[in-house]
């Protein structure tokens, strides 16, 4: 079961959810989605030993407040869409609280997105996505071979992470596998 929580920063409420127990991993739902949008995943990544913070963020210093808030040194930091554009500046800016980031679908705007140097990054993506396409994916691939790995879900288009729950979860169990 979740607990759903806030915390202040900078005159506004930034909402979160926690659920399980065990290495932390954050999920930032693209803009305007919810906190409940990666409910189902969060759910079936939780009940695999994790403990899983769904947080509304709309910057990444709202990632960190939260971070603080749950007394959490470090975690993993995943987003979907633009919530992956937020994890990416999460660990870009805090390096020694990250230790991983996860990108539902890869985000990219004038060439190819920035990684923070030696965190390692899981991609995992939908072949049909037209909104962030695979090829995004590859290309951060490709920019950084040996820190970017990448899983392409057959058949899935941009809402993977809600219509592929248990492809998107065993992605994210197998890679991270903190058993």
């Amino acid at each position: 079961m979740s607990e759903n929580r806030s915390v202040e920063r900078e005159g506004r409420e930034v909402a979160f959810s926690v659920e399980g127990e065990g290495p932390t991993l954050v999920l930032i739902a693209e803009a305007g989605a919810g906190i409940g949008y990666l409910a189902g995943l969060a759910h079936s990544v939780a009940s695999a030993d994790f403990r899983i913070v769904r947080v509304q963020a709309e910057q990444a210093q709202d990632v960190v407040a939260v971070l603080d808030e749950i007394g959490a040194a470090d975690a993993w930091i995943g987003g979907h869409g633009d919530g992956g554009t937020i994890a990416r500046t999460v660990a870009l800016q805090n390096h020694d609280r990250v230790g991983g980031v996860l990108l539902f679908g890869v985000e990219q705007g004038d060439g190819v997105p920035e990684v923070a140097e030696g965190i390692p990054v899981l991609v995992i993506q939908g072949s049909v996505d037209e909104v962030t396409p695979p090829e995004n994916g590859l290309a951060l691939q490709a920019a950084a071979p040996g820190l970017v790995s990448v899983v392409t879900l057959e058949g899935a288009g941009h809402d993977f992470p809600s219509s592929h729950v248990g492809e998107a979860a065993w992605a994210v169990e197998d890679y991270l596998d903190w058993d």
